[in-house]
């Protein structure tokens, strides 16, 4: 890279919680700058989440979502002689948790539930219960690497 290194931006925790994957959480799950709007949507979603779960806290739950469904390793296309090679490498810490939230919003979103909220605890319940769509995208990555680990010679 030729210039400097981005500066990363200050988060600030969310004010129910006062959690800062939460509000990265929010600011995923927002459309159009509407913040207020998607923290009422996760709010009623972890609120969902706490009925149907009455045994443990809602942000544990929300939080062994995220790591269930947050992967170890993704694949990169590399071109090596003409011929292009799916090469596994680790993901970066930054990286599992952005993927993650976007899994688990995206899979969210089209669900059959009524409501967004209802659709995001349903899928933050199943995650965490490791099922659901965002899970089997991560079981899915995780095959991929397996499946081409023959090629990971090729990265440096």
């Amino acid at each position: 890279m030729r210039r400097r290194q981005a500066k990363k931006h200050t988060i600030l925790p969310d004010p129910k919680f006062k959690d800062v994957m939460v509000t990265k959480f929010v600011n995923n799950l927002m459309l159009h700058g509407k913040k207020s709007v998607a923290f009422s949507i996760f709010y009623d979603a972890i609120d969902i989440v706490q009925n149907k779960v009455q045994d443990e806290n809602p942000i544990d739950v929300f939080k062994k979502a995220l790591t269930n469904v947050s992967p170890g390793v993704e694949v990169r296309s590399r071109r090596v002689g003409g011929a292009t090679f799916q090469i596994p490498t680790p993901v970066r810490d930054a990286r599992k948790q952005s993927l993650a939230m976007k899994w688990l919003i995206g899979y969210a979103r089209g669900r059959n539930e009524k409501t967004m909220a209802q659709k995001l605890a349903a899928e933050i319940i199943s995650a965490s219960k490791e099922e659901g769509a965002a899970f089997k995208k991560k079981e899915d990555m995780h095959r991929m690497a397996e499946a081409n680990k023959a090629f990971s010679h090729f990265r440096f």
